[in-house]
């Protein structure tokens, strides 16, 4: 299939590894224009290199935490017309409920929510003049099934939803969609360290960390296992397309049915 993404212009943020990285790829795959995001040079110059070489794509390449208002301003400045906007930059942190610090709520609210809100505001006006732009945020089933290991993590993944709902509203009848990409428990770098190291800590394999996960953790999980980066990457890939002119304001699963409500 011809996803009609040849020469666009995309921003994939926090896009050296992970979900990211996946986005990334598929995206170049389908021909379209790709800025890869770190917060360092060298993992961004990797990633352009590895890339230009595997897809032979136009690749472009933008080291800055977007988290930081002046770098995404920066970003602005040097490419001022994205119209794929794929907002993935984004933390977790296991944490009791009683043990998170106003600090720390602010800093996932900072990193999760606000970072991605300027980043959408910085070139909504491009893809406005344009009358043509997508939107997508990179949320989590977390934002409907709240973690208790990590409330503060659900709480933002759920204010994601709500940023890109309104957002949507406030484009209707434009040629701009935005939407909500809510994956299950993936084995994204973060989660495949994590899991990894509790591994050690135990005495157990990663098969059986995971499979402990599914029973205790996630017991409503349909596959029972983390699924891929890539398997996120293909929904946000289709949704990133002219092809999904008809999808927006939507929160789209890709939680392995994780999320038990049939709505």
């Amino acid at each position: 299939m011809d996803l009609k993404l040849t020469s666009k212009l995309a921003l994939v943020s926090g896009s050296t590894a992970g979900i990211g990285l996946a986005i990334a790829t598929a995206l170049a795959h389908e021909g379209a224009r790709v800025i890869i995001n770190g917060r360092t040079q060298t993992a961004v110059d990797n990633v352009v290199a590895h890339l230009k070489a595997s897809t032979g794509g136009n690749i472009h390449g933008f080291a800055g935490d977007l988290s930081k208002a002046e770098e995404a301003e920066t970003l602005a400045r040097v490419y001022p017309n994205v119209e794929i906007l794929i907002n993935n930059i984004g933390i977790f942190e296991p944490n009791p409920f009683e043990d998170i610090s106003d600090a720390d709520w602010l800093r996932f609210f900072d990193v999760n929510v606000l970072s991605r809100v300027r980043l959408a505001r910085l070139f909504l006006a491009a893809m406005k003049r344009a009358n043509w732009g997508r939107i997508i945020f990179i949320s989590s089933e977390s934002a409907v099934q709240i973690p208790v290991e990590m409330i503060h993590y659900g709480v933002t993944k759920t204010a994601q939803l709500a940023v890109s709902r309104g957002l949507a509203e406030a484009v209707a009848g434009t040629g701009i969609t935005v939407n909500s990409i809510l994956p299950g428990p993936t084995k994204s770098r973060g989660v495949g360290e994590f899991v990894e190291a509790m591994a050690k800590d135990s005495g157990k394999t990663f098969a059986e960390v995971e499979k402990d996960f599914f029973t205790n953790v996630r017991p409503t999980s349909l596959i029972k296992r983390f699924a891929a980066p890539e398997e996120v990457a293909s929904l946000v890939t289709y949704i990133a397309s002219p092809l999904s002119s008809a999808t927006t304001g939507a929160a789209l699963r890709v939680d392995g049915g994780v999320i038990k409500s049939v709505f």
